[in-house]
Order: structure tokens, then C-alpha cells, then sequence
């Protein structure tokens, strides 16, 4: 005897809409094309649908289009892939994938099916959340702030990337990678991800990549806030990418003084002590009105923990998908548990952003202290073994910078107002260094040599 399954919308029944799913299946019978379309614009998965032999028909239909050879996408074909597959019967039957065609209110309007199917998904998602927050609380307790914490993170994916936790297979990974890189090479691009502004670096970079965390430090003095302060206003200003800039060290206002006296190219002190020349005030004003509209926000909270920081980040990217995040800088951020010894702290702290990092799919960079023991050698130039009270801090990170400058050690140094960017580590391409120019007229740096990139891969 067939099982009638409850109406949508009937007590216990999850939110679904089977009419919206088998006109999505039947409108992709009729036109292939349709496929295309609600795979790209909204990225519907086999698991968006309700029922298991809708899942079972599209995830039939995926693979005709994703085979080397593709195949026409319809009725016989799928239900050949069925058959071959040995699950014809849990699709419902031949009779049944033939039927779906005819049960489609109208072709053109596919798009608007497919986002009723995945909107209910998302829906399904967040019951499904809210039970596990609901469990958790009732059953784990522990500190409140954490459990807040974990259900904004469960609930930010789950409206956002509902099929994040699918296992996917490796045939799907390579082809959007695939199509990625056949896409960068017919553009000519080198730069896929989000690019600093200074053109010697990306190269080595290929821009800031996107799940990555990237680790600026130096010991004090050398320009690393200064340098993180320029990428923010490169990304944002001449590329148009978000960005979020957490300051621990400066207010806002004097990022604020820092960006004008940067973008106008004029001195820092003169602007902070009311110095500038009436000549001078027309660059000031011009640099004003093209940092306004940039979209850079700055929180110069200097009590925040990693906790917090994750929420306002996730929030801000709800809002306006982020490019990058910046951290000035590491060793500020808050313990969550001031029981911990300081490099158990720092440890959870990187570990911290490097998950931030994942989960909203954007690069991080955290700035980070470097230790004393660069005082007592004869050669400055920091190591990867000088990174501040956490080894965890070399293992979370996909690429760490030193910024190290001759003439703080040497006056006689034969490059004044030269910074090295020495790349450490890079665990997706070449380590090597660049030369950047710190003008000290105002707080800017420029590019003025082309990087030596290392032979030997990164590690």
C-alpha cells in the first residue's frame, strides 16, 4: 500500500513544497538549460529538495551534465542513469520521471520554482538549527557567551551556505576548479584573490586568498600597522573590495587622520597638529570625499574577545559580503579564559581567526608581535621561529610576512626609508621577499622594486 505523505504545512512536517519540486525537475526536462540556470544563480543542490526521489532525479541529472562527454538531459536519459545506477525504483519509477514534464505550470518560470525549493531548504536548515541550539542548552550548558556564540555561527550557515556541511564529491571539486582556471587563463589574470595595491607582492600572492589567514609581524617601530592600514585603503579605495579593520592599538580617529594624510600624500603630524597649509586643504578635502564611499569599516574596540570579534564580523558580512578582514593586532585580543597560560591564549586566538577566516570564505590578516630574541642576533631579519608566544600561530597561518627595516639598526644602511617584506612562509606558492619605500613625509608605503622570489616551492 502507497504512503500519502502529509500535506505541507500539517503539524510535524517539515516546510517543503512539492509542486515547486516537480516543476523544477519537469521544467529541466522540457529545457536542459534550465539547469544551468538555477545551478549558477542559485546554486540549488540535490539536498535542497524534500522528497528522496527528487534528490535521487536531480543528482541524475547533475551527472549527465557533468560527464566528460555530456549527455542530453531528459526523461529517457535520466531514467537510463537510474536504471544504470540501480535506482529507478526509489525515483519513483519510469512512469513516474515521463510524468514530470506535463506537471510544469509553465517553463519560463523555473527560476522562480527552484528559489521556492531552496527557500524551504533554508527553512528545513534553520528548524533543524534550532533544535540543535535548543539541545545544546538544555543538555551542555557552560559558559553562555560561547553557546551564543556557536548558535550565531550554526545559524549564519545555516541561512547562508545550507549545503556547507554536504560531503561533496571530488568530481564536482575538480570541475569548478577547472572551469576556474580555464576562466583565468582566457582573461590573462594572475590575481585571484583580493590584491593589496602593491604589484610585487600580489604577483608572489596572487592576491590574499579567500579562507586564508595571513600573519603580518614585526618587532615594534618597523611600519606593520602602517602597512595593514594601506592594503585597507588600497582594497577598498582602488579595488572596490570590503573591508572590516579591527584596531586595538589605534582609536578611530586617528585611523581616520592616518587614511586622509595617506590618500591627500601630505605629513601625518602636520595633520594631526593643525599644520596644513591653506594650499594644502583642496587635497585633503579630495582625499576625504574618495575615502568616504569606500566601504571600510573600522571597530577600534580594545577590549574584544576572539568570540566577538567572529559576531561582528559574521554580521558585517551578512550585510555587506566581505574581501578582507584586518586584526591589529594579535596579542590585544581579549582571552576568553584568563586560566590559560599565554600561549594556550594565543593559540586559541589564531586558531580562532583562522576558522573566521574559513567560514566566511575571506581573507584574514592579523598583525602579530614578534619576540626579543630578534634583538640578539647579528642579522635582524626576523624568522619564522621569532613569531610571538605561540608556535600555533606559524601552524594555523597560510602565509606569514615580516616587515623589517635596515636603517632602524643601521643608520649608515645603504637603503634609508627602504622596508623588506620578507614572505616566510607561503603554503600555497613562493616564499621571497619585496622591497617597499616608507615614505616618511606621510604615513604611506609605495612600491618601488620588483620582488626575488625564492626557487625552492613553500613548505
Amino acid at each position: 500500500m502507497a504512503v500519502v505523505a502529509p500535506p505541507a504545512g500539517a503539524p510535524g512536517v517539515p516546510p517543503q513544497n512539492e509542486e515547486a519540486e516537480v516543476a523544477v525537475l519537469g521544467a529541466i526536462l522540457l529545457t536542459e538549460q534550465a539547469l544551468d540556470q538555477i545551478l549558477v544563480e542559485l546554486k540549488l543542490g540535490p539536498d535542497d529538495f524534500y522528497r528522496p526521489r527528487h534528490q535521487l532525479i536531480f543528482r541524475s541529472m547533475i551527472r549527465l551534465k557533468e560527464k566528460a562527454e555530456p549527455e542530453a538531459v531528459d526523461a529517457i536519459t535520466v531514467c537510463d542513469d537510474l536504471t544504470r545506477e540501480g535506482k529507478i525504483a526509489e525515483a519513483g519509477g519510469p512512469a513516474y520521471v515521463h510524468s514530470l514534464p506535463t506537471m510544469v505550470p509553465a517553463v519560463g518560470a523555473v527560476r522562480d520554482y527552484a528559489k521556492i525549493v531552496r527557500d524551504h531548504a533554508i527553512l528545513r536548515g534553520l528548524l533543524a538549527t534550532a533544535r540543535e541550539i535548543q539541545e545544546r542548552v538544555a543538555t551542555e550548558g557552560g559558559d553562555p557567551r560561547l553557546l551564543v556564540e556557536q548558535a550565531e555561527q550554526a545559524i549564519f550557515r545555516a541561512g547562508h551556505d545550507h549545503q556547507a556541511k554536504a560531503l561533496r564529491p571530488i568530481e564536482e571539486i575538480l570541475h569548478e576548479e577547472l572551469d576556474k582556471l580555464e576562466r583565468l587563463s582566457k582573461e590573462g589574470q594572475s590575481l585571484t584573490g583580493t590584491p593589496s595595491g602593491y604589484r610585487d607582492l600580489d604577483e608572489i600572492t596572487g592576491g590574499f586568498q579567500p579562507g586564508n589567514l595571513i600573519v603580518l609581524a614585526a618587532r615594534p617601530a618597523m611600519g606593520k600597522s602602517c602597512l595593514a592600514t594601506c592594503i585597507a585603503e588600497n582594497a577598498s579605495v582602488d579595488y572596490g573590495k570590503a573591508v572590516a579593520l579591527f584596531s586595538l592599538e589605534m582609536s578611530e580617529g586617528e585611523l581616520g587622520q592616518r587614511l586622509i594624510a595617506s590618500r591627500a600624500k601630505i605629513s601625518g603630524e602636520s595633520l594631526r597638529k593643525g599644520r596644513v597649509k591653506p594650499e594644502r586643504w583642496p587635497k585633503v578635502l579630495q582625499a576625504t570625499d574618495k575615502l568616504a564611499p569606500a566601504p571600510l569599516w573600522i571597530d577600534d574596540s580594545s577590549d574584544i574577545g576572539v568570540l566577538e570579534l567572529r559576531a561582528k564580523a559574521r554580521r558585517l558580512h551578512q550585510r555587506h559580503p566581505l574581501g578582507l578582514l584586518i586584526v591589529d593586532y594579535l596579542q590585544l585580543i581579549r582571552p576568553e579564559d584568563p586560566r590559560d597560560g599565554r600561549v594556550e591564549q594565543v593559540g586559541k586566538m589564531s586558531r580562532g581567526l583562522k576558522i573566521l577566516a574559513r567560514e566566511l570564505h575571506i581573507p584574514v590578516i592579523a598583525i602579530s608581535q614578534l619576540s626579543r630574541a630578534v634583538e640578539a642576533r647579528p642579522d635582524k631579519r626576523p624568522l619564522m621561529s621569532d613569531l610571538r608566544e605561540s608556535g600555533n600561530i606559524e601552524q594555523d597561518s597560510d602565509l606569514v610576512m615580516f616587515v623589517y627595516r635596515d636603517e632602524y639598526y643601521n643608520t649608515d644602511t645603504e637603503k634609508p626609508g627602504v622596508a623588506e617584506v620578507i614572505i616566510g612562509k607561503h603554503r600555497n606558492g613562493p616564499v621571497g621577499h619585496v622591497e617597499l619605500a616608507f615614505l616618511d613625509r606621510y604615513p604611506k608605503f609605495a612600491s618601488i622594486a620588483r620582488e626575488r622570489v625564492a626557487e625552492t616551492a613553500a613548505r
